[in-house]
């Protein structure tokens, strides 16, 4: 057996291993950054949300106000029609 012959029944097989484990700790490593980019997009999308309920709880609060405002000049007409008829 010739030499070239020889190391490369030697070596290919070890590239071919080394190859493998390459490309399993680089699975590894995309898999990482994939799942710190899916966590950085769920910590902003619950910032949104919270900053949202935020947003509606004010909403909420003014409707209530407007709502209590015009039950307080309902009472005020009802009295006044109740004087009246």
């Amino acid at each position: 057996m010739s030499e070239h012959v020889y190391f490369l029944s030697i070596f290919v097989p070890l590239g071919a291993i080394l190859a493998i484990f390459g490309m399993k700790y680089y699975a590894v490593i995309a898999q990482a950054r994939a799942r710190l980019a899916s966590d950085e997009a769920y910590r902003t999308l619950a910032e949104q949300c919270a900053s949202g309920q935020s947003a509606t709880a004010a909403k909420l609060a003014a409707i209530e106000a407007a709502t209590s405002q015009i039950g307080q000049r309902l009472a005020t007409v009802e009295a006044i029609l109740k004087d009246v008829g």
